[in-house]
C-alpha cells in the first residue's frame, strides 16, 4: 500500500538550551476517535482520543485498507454543534521545551459523500496548512502524514486547531507529540519553519522512519525516498544508488540526531544530478543538504568536487572528503528568497569525479502571527467556563488569532501599540441563553470597551473588578444578578449603564447614577433591592447593599464606646467609695466602745437633771445633811 507523506510544517520559537537536553523524555501518542488504547507493530503505545474540544468519533470506510490502528479512525467536527474552530489542547507540558508534532489525515470516505472537507490547521496563533478539495485521490484514499517541530517559551500548554469552511467538517486521525532536543532546528523566533520535503536519497522505493519501518529516528521523523523528485538526468536508469552498512561518523549526534541510515545511501551519476521541489513563491526557504563519502573508491580529497545550485545560483563547490573524511556524515543549509515561481530547483554539476548526495529537506520561512496577551487570554478561557460558552459558538484556542479568521465568535480584538499582540476590546453575548456567572477574572481584560451579556440566565454578583477605565459600555440587563453595583463600576469612564431586569439591590453608587446626568444613558428598573438615587426609593439609613452602611457602622461604633465609656466611670465611682469606706471609717471594737461611752454619757447627763430639777422643787437632797 502507497501512503502519501504531506511534510507539512516545522515550528520554532528560539528558547533558552537546557544544559543537559532530553531527548523524547516526554511523549503523547493520541488515536484520535478511539476509545481505548492500543500498541502497534511498531510497539508505539497509542492513547485513547483525549484533549480535544468538541467533535465526534468515526471509523474509516474500509478499516483493513490501514495496517496501523491509528490509522482506522478519526475525529471530525461538524460546525453545526462544534462551531467552527475546533482544538486538542496538550495540557502540563514541561516548559521551555521543544515537541515534534507529527499529524495522521484520512478521508477514505468515512462519511459516505465522496467528498472530502475544506480546512486550515494552526498551531497556536498561525496557520500551518491548508486542505481544500477535492483532494489528490491518493491523498483522500491512502492518507497523509505531517510533522513540526514546536519550542513552548513560557506556557505549558500547546493548541493544535481545526477551522471548517461552511458546512464543511475538519477531521484528524492521530496526534503525536514527542519532546526533542530544545536547539534542533533552530531558527528566529518570529518564523515558522514549514517542511516542504524530507527525502532520503538512494533509499528503498517507500518511506521509512515513524510509522513505516522500524528504523529509528529520535525524533520520529519519516524520509521519502527521491525517486519522484529527481529530474536530472531525464534517464533515471542512470542514477546508481550507493549503499553501506559501516558505522558513519557524526550522525545520530545533537541536536538534530540525523539517524544514521540517512548517510548510509546515496545516489550519483556521472552528469548533473537534479530535483525539484514544490514551493509557495510567496516564501523564503531553508534548504538543508546531507552528505556522506560512503564509496569506498574515493579515498583521498579532490576526487570528487561539484558545484551545487539552488535555483540556478551555485551556492557552493563541495569536496565531501576534504570536509569530513570518509563514512562521516556532513550537513550544509542554505536561505533561499525571493522565488519567482513555484518550483524550487536543486542542481549538482560535477567539476571533478560525479555529485553524491544523501538527503534533502526542505523548509520555508514563515512568520509567525501575533497571539493574544496571555492575560487575557486567560481571562477569556475563565469567562468561558464561568458563562458555560456552548460548543456550537467555538471559543477554542487563541480568542483573536490567527488573523486570517475571525475572533471568537461576539468577540472583537484589536491590535497592541506597537503591532505585537492581539487584545479584546469588546465582548457582545446578548441572547446566548447563557447560565453561568461572571468570572473575576474579567478585570483582567484591560482593554475592553464594550460589554454585553443582555438577556441570558446569569446569576450571581457583578464582579468588583468590572469596571476598567477603558469600559465605555456594559449592557447586563435582563439576567439574573444578584447582590450591590460594586464601587469600580462607579469610578469608571462609562457612558452606557443597563442593569435593569436583575435582582440588584443596595445603594446605587451616585458617581454611577451621574453618567445620565452628564450625556450618557443608564437604566436601573426592575431591580426592587435598589435605592437611594432619584426615582428609586430612599436607602434605611444604616442599612446599605444588603447590610449595614457606613454610617451604620460608624453609629454603632460610637454608640459601643459611649456605653464602654459609662460603665467604666460607674466602675471607677464604686471602686472609689470603696476606697474611702476603708481608709476613714474606725475599727469595729472601737465603733463599739465608743458607743458605750456616748451611752453612758447620755445617762449621766439625763441624772444630774433629774436631781437638779428635784433641787429646786425643795425636795430634801440624800446628799444635804439633816
Amino acid at each position: 500500500m502507497t501512503r502519501a507523506y504531506s511534510f507539512l510544517v516545522s515550528l520554532v520559537f528560539i528558547t533558552m538550551t537546557p544544559s543537559t537536553p532530553q531527548v523524547e523524555a516526554f511523549s503523547y501518542h493520541i488515536n484520535c476517535g478511539a476509545s481505548t488504547d492500543s500498541t502497534d507493530s511498531f510497539n508505539t503505545t497509542w492513547l485513547s482520543d483525549r484533549f480535544f474540544s468538541a467533535g465526534s468519533s468515526a471509523l474509516v470506510s474500509e478499516p483493513l485498507h490501514f495496517p496501523l490502528p491509528s490509522e482506522k479512525t478519526l475525529r471530525f467536527f461538524p460546525p453545526s454543534s462544534s462551531g467552527k474552530r475546533n482544538c486538542y489542547t496538550f495540557p502540563s507540558l514541561p516548559s521551555p521545551s521543544r515537541y515534534l508534532l507529527r499529524t495522521f489525515t484520512v478521508y477514505d470516505n468515512y462519511d459516505a459523500k465522496s467528498r472530502p472537507p475544506s480546512f486550515d490547521v494552526s498551531l497556536s496563533s498561525t496557520v500551518l496548512f491548508s486542505w481544500r478539495s477535492p483532494w489528490p485521490e491518493s491523498t483522500a484514499r491512502n492518507g497523509a502524514y505531517s510533522d513540526l517541530f514546536a519550542s513552548l517559551p513560557n506556557t505549558s500548554s500547546l493548541d493544535l486547531c481545526f477551522y471548517g469552511f461552511a458546512t464543511d467538517s475538519p477531521l484528524v486521525s492521530s496526534i503525536e507529540l514527542v519532546q526533542v532536543h530544545p536547539a534542533a532546528y533552530t531558527n528566529s523566533n518570529n518564523l515558522i519553519l514549514v517542511n516542504y520535503g524530507r527525502i532520503s536519497c538512494g533509499a528503498a522505493a517507500k518511506p521509512w522512519g515513524a510509522g513505516f519501518t522500524n528504523h529509528t529516528d529520535r525524533f520520529s521523523r519519516s524520509w521519502q525516498p527521491d525517486y519522484d523528485f529527481r529530474t536530472i538526468p531525464e534517464d533515471r536508469d542512470e542514477v546508481r544508488s550507493l549503499s553501506t552498512d559501516n558505522s558513519i561518523s557524526g550522525a545520530d549526534e545533537a541536536p538534530n540526531y540525523f539517524p544514521m541510515k540517512l548517510y548510509q545511501s546515496a545516489v550519483t551519476t556521472e552528469g548533473p544530478l537534479g530535483y525539484e521541489l514544490s514551493v509557495d513563491a510567496k516564501l523564503d526557504y531553508t534548504v538543508w543538504l546531507h552528505f556522506a563519502e560512503i564509496d569506498s573508491s574515493v579515498n583521498k580529497a579532490g576526487e570528487r568536487v561539484f558545484d551545487i545550485f539552488i535555483n540556478d545560483d551555485n551556492v557552493t563547490r563541495l569536496d565531501i572528503y576534504n570536509h569530513v573524511g570518509a563514512f562521516a556524515a556532513l550537513t550544509l543549509n542554505f536561505t533561499v528568497k525571493n522565488l519567482s515561481d513555484n518550483v524550487l530547483t536543486l542542481k549538482l554539476v560535477p567539476a571533478v569525479g560525479a555529485p553524491l548526495i544523501c538527503a534533502i529537506e526542505n523548509y520555508a520561512l514563515v512568520p509567525v502571527d501575533p497571539s493574544t496577551l496571555p492575560l487575557q487570554v486567560s481571562a477569556m478561557k475563565a469567562l468561558k467556563e464561568s458563562l458555560r460558552v456552548p460548543d456550537r459558538m467555538g471559543w477554542n484556542g487563541d480568542p483573536c488569532a490567527p488573523t486570517n479568521w475571525d475572533a471568537w465568535e461576539g468577540v472583537t480584538c484589536r491590535m497592541t501599540n506597537d503591532k505585537t499582540a492581539h487584545v479584546i476590546s469588546q465582548i457582545d453575548l446578548g441572547s446566548q441563553g447563557l447560565k453561568g456567572f461572571i468570572s473575576d477574572q474579567i478585570s483582567l481584560l484591560s482593554d475592553l470597551v464594550s460589554l454585553n451579556l443582555s438577556s441570558n440566565s446569569l446569576g450571581g454578583e457583578i464582579p468588583p473588578g468590572l469596571g476598567q477605565k477603558s469600559l465605555i459600555q456594559v449592557d447586563l440587563s435582563n439576567n439574573q444578578l444578584m447582590g450591590f453595583i460594586p464601587d469600580s463600576l462607579a469610578s469608571s469612564n462609562l457612558k452606557l449603564v443597563l442593569l435593569n431586569g436583575n435582582l440588584l439591590e443596595g445603594r446605587v453608587p451616585e458617581q454611577l447614577y451621574s453618567v445620565g446626568v452628564h450625556g450618557g444613558a443608564i437604566d436601573l428598573s426592575g431591580n426592587k433591592g435598589l435605592c437611594g438615587v432619584p426615582s428609586l426609593p430612599s436607602c434605611p439609613m444604616f442599612w446599605e447593599h444588603g447590610r449595614l452602611s457606613t454610617r451604620g457602622k460608624i453609629a454603632i461604633a460610637l454608640s459601643c464606646l459611649f456605653v464602654f465609656c459609662v460603665v467604666l466611670l460607674v466602675a471607677y465611682i464604686y471602686i472609689r467609695r470603696k476606697r474611702n469606706d476603708y481608709d476613714f471609717a474606725l475599727p469595729h471594737e472601737l465603733m463599739s466602745l465608743a458607743a458605750k461611752r456616748n451611752r453612758y454619757q447620755r445617762q449621766k447627763s439625763l441624772m444630774l437633771l433629774e436631781l437638779e430639777s428635784q433641787h429646786a422643787k425643795g425636795l430634801p437632797s440624800p446628799f444635804t445633811p439633816q
